[in-house]
């Protein structure tokens, strides 16, 4: 792990946990499962793998100070900041340019921010034996194995395994699949061959850089000029080039197309996004009735399979003969839905956007 770095995604703006995450904090900054933000439980199951210099932050200039705050032992020359978000395509890129200006030697891990993981120590073997994979050229991704035909994430259909010797079931990739819809995903699962897209990479740096070159030439060339500016010229170079770039995501820009991919099935790794309010019935431990709550005081009668989210222990939230439900209390926003509509929640943002009501984003 000598030459080994972990990047960690950090400028989402979490639209479906609204309207607790907003622009100025959102999900990843908030501790939503305990005392630790997401970010910081990231950052922490990271320590047994990486020192903290080798510890990269992509994030917006929106967020820079509050991570800072958050994650004090990250070096500041190891905050990559995007003047404004043009997907995850552009976040690997840069990393990757700057990771292999500074190590040509290098190999990186690409890890969300907000994601929450059970059993860390099958995430560190995972991630020892994913690096390994990648010495042998391959771009590695983990798979996370399906436990319900769900239609919030991209799926990753494995081909034929590898041929080289590993320490762990690695398959080649037979193909990247967006969300699809119910029918599609009951489908994708009774095949037994498919895979939860965790959003989560190794490679190395001159491996993915290449594919850059191959796929999206106009980024790369983009790139080669980030990586030409010295140190001090670097920022001014970004803000210049950023806005003009194309909003493209690493799985559909380059993985689809990429020419040696590898993924490794991920079984019993307690994995969750924390991508919606529902999300937090598979990581929190709900009471006898099925309810949740959290930040604040719940009085729940006759209510059943329940999520209330308050402002504070002063307020008491009542809820009397609902089930199915999620109540989320803030001082300026309050949200009430059915738990299987959450996931429609990122409309609110995209609506407040459209009407330009920023005191609520």
């Amino acid at each position: 792990m000598e030459h080994a770095y972990a990047v960690i995604m950090a400028g989402g703006g979490g639209t479906r946990l609204w309207p607790v995450s907003r622009k100025n904090k959102p999900k990843q900054l908030l501790p939503l499962l305990g005392e630790e933000t997401l970010l910081q439980s990231t950052v922490g199951r990271l320590s047994s793998l990486f020192p903290p210099e080798r510890i990269l932050i992509v994030t917006v200039t929106d967020q820079v100070a509050e991570i800072r705050n958050q994650v004090p032992s990250i070096p500041d020359e190891n905050y990559l900041i995007e003047p404004s978000p043009r997907g995850t395509a552009s976040v690997v890129g840069l990393a990757a340019t700057i990771l292999h200006k500074r190590d040509p030697q290098a190999s990186m891990a690409i890890l969300p921010s907000d994601h929450h993981i059970r059993n860390i120590d099958l995430f560190d073997y995972l991630m020892r034996t994913a690096f390994d994979v990648a010495k042998s050229g391959y771009l590695v991704t983990l798979g996370i194995t399906p436990t319900f035909p769900s239609t919030a994430y991209g799926y990753i259909q494995q081909g034929a395994s590898s041929q080289e010797k590993f320490n762990y079931p690695v398959y080649n990739v037979k193909k990247f699949i967006e969300k699809p819809d119910e029918k599609t995903a009951q489908q994708l699962i009774r095949t037994g061959d498919h895979s939860w897209n965790s959003g989560m990479f190794v490679w190395r740096t001159e491996q993915i850089m290449a594919e850059f070159a191959r796929q999206m030439p106009d980024l790369y060339s983009v790139l080669t000029s980030i990586a030409e500016a010295g140190p001090s010229e670097r920022e001014s170079v970004i803000q210049t080039v950023w806005k003009d770039l194309k909003v493209e995501t690493i799985d559909y820009a380059i993985m689809e197309k990429a020419e040696k991919v590898a993924v490794l099935p991920a079984s019993g790794l307690g994995w969750n996004d924390v991508g919606s309010w529902d999300s937090l019935f598979d990581v929190l431990l709900p009471d006898m009735n099925g309810n949740i709550s959290i930040n604040g005081q719940h009085l729940a009668l006759e209510t059943h399979n329940t999520l209330v989210f308050g402002t504070g222990k002063e307020r008491l939230i009542v809820t009397i003969g609902i089930d199915d439900m999620v109540v989320v209390d803030m001082n300026d926003a309050l949200l009430i839905c059915k738990t299987d509509q959450s996931q429609a929640v990122k409309s609110v943002v995209t609506h407040l956007k459209k009407y330009q009501q920023d005191r609520y984003l």
